[in-house]
Formats: structure tokens, C-alpha cells, sequence
């Protein structure tokens, strides 16, 4: 190959080699990419807005409707409580996290604007169906279509963003999928907060202009660049070096290009990559990138107060208009902090913010959980004190997701895989995340229920058992290369043992085998 200059380096340590920057078409194919988060984030926002709306309630969920309204003989922490009408929101869940395994081999073998087009599809389909549904079998059909679209969707746009951005801006590339998410809850607020009023349609103008971000997806997508990692994984190595050429800027891509190709060298060896993730060398990708901060991710709480925060400030007696006008000040907060951590993400790394966050939520969560122990229940209206008190809070609750675990949760998962188990691994990251984002949608109403203020309390432990988790296991991922992040563990004060135990235990097999020839 031509520039093969670079051929004596020892792999992984081509960084200083890597040249060019950010081009005009690296950025149009970034932002269009990005656009898959804002399938995510619409859903979220829409779903939340919609089970709080009369005339939804009215039509699909009339016991619901009525205890709303009823105020004797029961918690104001319970009037939600229905598991029903819960499964209208977790059913698109674990649609999605079983749709993600057979987005893997789709993202593997035919790359990964295949599978961003198949969720597009899949989720402008489910737009349409809940947009005319007249039961609750329409309802949950078009949500598992809705749950497809983002399986597909959440699998392949990280893994575009990270692979296709240069070392230096990675972070704040791939938090373009968080951005559009929250911009997408945002909209949908704000959408809510007028739809509310059109009676008895409105909620059908809601869930179905989901249709829109979804076409901008597909059209959009048909344009998009393959990523360089996947077309040399696929064998397409000169289209590879041309997509590099254009995104980057340079000719000089040499360097960068043998990284890939000895990537993908090691990626075609393995024939099973999903069981290759329970290799000793994976052990800290699994660990961490695809079961626990995906999980943990959800455990913040966080999307609990995006599901139901209209539900939440109603139950605290702000009234529907005031609930979905709340709603929209935390979304506002979400956008927020994802502007914050795409300027800071780059220059202050990942574990600071993941560290600063935490604390800030654990007490967030902390005076929510009192003030609501001390002032609310059994019918007690909330002083304007108290209740300012309780958004602001929550904002800062919020916020501090928006630039720690909301971002991070997608971008560290996508960076530490090696291109061998990268498409797998992604898979297990969107389906745990998926299953605890509809365990705790599932759980949340009932859990406030029965648990009341000690739910935010519970949160404010689990917050801290993450952060410490972090402390621990995560090294700093900043401005490292994809492609040799691999070098970190064996650096890392624990996970060397593993994973340079691992390399020893196959050094030592080696000339047994040698000899025996």
C-alpha cells in the first residue's frame, strides 16, 4: 500500500502520524448522522406529554382518567399508577432491545448507514400507526415499530459519530447524538404544551409528527458516507482511503488508514464476536462500556423524570398547562448541559465530569426526596416556596445529567470497543440500556407509589455507587485514538491484571506450539 512508511511502528502508536482536521463535507455528514438521537429524544419527550393529556387518557385509559381527577381515598403519589398504561411507554423498550441483536450482523456485514436507514423506516411506520390508532393494540403495535427504529437507530449512529471523527473532537462529535436527543425531547415539549389544547386530536398530532425527524433521517441517510472503519473491516480498502481523504481533509491518511487496516485484520479473524466479548482481553469493555454504564445510566433516574415529569409536577399540584410548561424548563436544562459537555468534554475528560455530576445529582436528589418527605402527601398543597424549590432541583438535576451521564453513557461505550467486537458490543450497550430504560418506565409509577419520597433517596445511593464504580474502573479516554484505546487497560491498576494476564497465558502457549511443529 502506498505510504507503508508507517509500517515499523509498533500498532497502535501511529496517533502523531494522524493529520487533517474537521471539512465541510465531515460536518454535513455528522449532523445528518446526529439526527438519529432525535428520534430517541422525540419519543421521550412525545410519550411523556401524551399520558398525561385528557382526551389520550379518556379514549385508551378511562380508569386512569377518572382517578386523575379523583382526589378522596387514595396518595397523590398513586393516581398514576397503571401498568398499562406504563406498557404503552416500555413496550417501544423492549422492542428495542430486541430488535438491537438483529441490528448487529445488519451493522457489521452491510455497515452502519444500513442500519441507520432500517431505523428510520421502522420509526416513521410507527409514527403513522400510533397517530391512527383507535385501540390499544394499534397503540402498542405502533410503539414496537417506534421501538425497532430506535434498536436500529441507538445501535449504528454512535458507532458513525466515533468512528468517523478525528481523535482530537471524538467527544464532542459524538455527543451530537445526545444534543439531538435532548433538542428532540425539547421540541416534543414544547409541541405538547400546544397540541394539549386541541381537543379531542391533539395527542394524535403528537405521537404522529414522529414522522418528521424520521424522514429527515432517511433522506438524509441516503447521503451519508459510509465510516472508514467499516469499509476497511468490509474489505473496501481504496473507498476507505477516499471517504478518509474527503472527511479529513489530507492526503497524507496513510497512517490513520494502517490503524484501521490492522484493526480490521483482527476483526475478520474473529468469527463469533459476540461470545469474543467474554474474552479476558474484553473483560473491561464488557464490564464497563456494555452492562454497566449503560445500566447505570438509567439507574440515575433520569429518564423517570422525562417519562412522567408532566405526571410528577401535576401530582405536585402545578395543574396540565403548568405541568407541560415545566416540562419544557427541563428540557431546556438537558439541552443545556449537552452544549456544556460538548465544549468541556475534550478538554476535561470524561471521569471529571462524570465525577462532578454525580455529586450534584446525589444532592439534587437528596432535597427532592426531603422536602417531598417533610411538605407533600395526603392531599397537602405545596407552598410556592417549596415548589420553586422542587424545579430548581430537578433542573439541577437535570442539567447535571445532560453533561455527564446522558452524553457519556453513549460516547465511552462506543470508544473502548476494538473494531472486532465493536458492532457486538454496541448491541449489548443499546439492549441493557433498553431494558433498564423499560424496567425503570415499567417500575417508576409503582415504585413512587409504594416507596413516595424514599424513590429519590434510592437514586441518590444508586448515583453514588456509580460514581465510585467510575473512580475505579474508568480510565481517561480523551483524545486517544479508537483504534488504540485497547493500550489504556493495560496501563489501567486493575484491569492489567486481566487483560495482560490474558496476553501472558497465550505468549507462554505459544512455542508448545512452535516446538510441536
Amino acid at each position: 500500500m502506498a505510504g507503508g512508511g508507517f509500517g515499523g511502528d509498533a500498532p497502535g502508536k501511529r496517533a502523531a502520524y494522524y493529520e487533517g482536521g474537521a471539512t465541510a463535507y465531515f460536518v454535513l455528514a455528522v449532523v445528518v448522522g446526529s439526527l438519529g438521537g432525535s428520534l430517541f429524544g422525540y419519543d421521550l419527550g412525545v410519550s411523556s406529554g401524551v399520558t398525561s393529556m385528557d382526551d389520550f387518557l379518556k379514549k385508551f385509559f378511562p380508569k386512569t382518567y377518572h382517578r386523575k381527577h379523583a382526589h378522596l381515598h387514595e396518595t397523590d403519589y398513586c393516581k398514576y399508577d397503571n401498568q398499562i398504561l406504563t406498557l404503552f411507554t416500555s413496550s417501544l423498550y423492549f422492542a428495542g432491545l430486541l430488535s438491537t441483536f438483529a441490528a448487529s450482523p445488519v451493522t457489521r456485514k452491510h455497515g452502519r448507514k444500513a442500519s441507520i436507514l432500517t431505523g428510520a423506516v421502522s420509526f416513521f411506520l410507527g409514527g403513522v400507526v400510533n397517530a391512527t390508532a383507535v385501540n390499544i393494540a394499534m397503540l402498542i403495535i405502533g410503539r414496537i415499530l417506534l421501538g425497532v427504529g430506535i434498536g436500529f437507530g441507538n445501535q449504528a449512529v454512535p458507532l458513525y459519530l466515533s468512528e468517523i471523527s478525528p481523535p482530537k473532537i471524538r467527544g464532542a462529535v459524538n455527543q451530537l447524538f445526545q444534543l439531538t436527543t435532548v433538542v428532540g425531547i425539547l421540541v416534543a415539549e414544547v409541541i405538547n404544551y400546544f397540541t394539549e389544547k386541541l381537543h379531542p386530536w391533539g395527542w394524535r398530532l403528537s405521537v404522529g409528527l414522529a414522522t418528521v425527524p424520521a424522514t429527515l433521517m432517511f433522506v438524509g441517510g441516503l447521503f451519508l458516507p459510509e465510516t472508514p472503519n467499516s469499509l476497511v473491516e468490509r474489505g473496501r480498502v481504496e473507498e476507505a482511503r477516499r471517504i478518509l481523504e474527503r472527511v479529513r481533509g489530507t492526503e497524507k491518511v496513510d497512517a490513520e488508514l494502517e490503524d484501521l487496516q490492522e484493526a480490521s485484520d483482527a476483526a475478520r479473524a474473529v468469527k463469533h464476536p459476540f461470545r469474543n466479548l467474554l474474552a479476558r482481553k474484553n473483560r473491561p469493555q464488557l464490564i464497563i462500556g456494555a452492562i454497566g454504564i449503560p445500566a447505570f445510566q438509567q439507574l440515575t433516574g433520569q429518564n423517570s423524570i422525562l417519562f412522567y415529569a408532566p405526571v410528577i409536577f401535576q401530582s405536585l399540584g402545578f395543574g396540565t398547562g403548568a405541568a407541560l410548561y415545566s416540562s419544557i424548563i427541563t428540557g431546556s436544562m438537558l439541552v443545556l448541559g449537552a452544549l456544556v459537555s460538548m465544549v468541556v468534554v475534550d478538554r476535561l475528560g470524561r471521569r471529571f465530569l462524570f465525577m462532578e455530576a454525580g455529586i450534584q445529582m446525589i444532592i439534587s436528589n437528596v432535597i427532592v426526596g426531603v422536602t417531598l418527605a417533610l411538605e407533600f402527601g395526603n392531599g397537602a398543597v405545596l407552598s410556592r416556596g417549596v415548589s420553586v424549590l422542587l424545579v430548581v432541583s430537578i433542573c439541577a438535576f437535570v442539567a447535571a445529567f445532560g453533561w455527564s451521564w446522558g452524553p457519556l453513557g453513549w460516547l465511552v461505550p462506543t470508544e473502548i470497543f476494538p473494531l472486532e467486537t465493536r458492532s457486538a458490543g454496541q448491541s449489548v450497550v443499546v439492549c441493557v440500556n433498553l431494558f433498564c430504560t423499560a424496567l425503570v418506565a415499567q417500575c417508576f409509577l409503582a415504585a413512587l407509589c409504594h416507596l413516595r419520597f424514599g424513590i429519590f433517596i434510592l437514586f441518590a445511593c444508586l448515583i453514588a455507587v456509580m460514581t465510585v464504580f467510575i473512580y475505579l474502573l474508568l480510565p481517561e479516554t480523551k483524545q486517544v485514538p479508537i483504534e488504540e484505546i485497547s493500550q489504556l487497560w493495560e496501563d489501567h491498576w486493575f484491569w492489567k491484571q486481566i487483560v495482560c494476564s490474558d496476553d501472558a497465558s497465550k505468549e507462554k502457549k505459544q512455542p508448545t506450539s512452535s516446538n510441536a511443529v
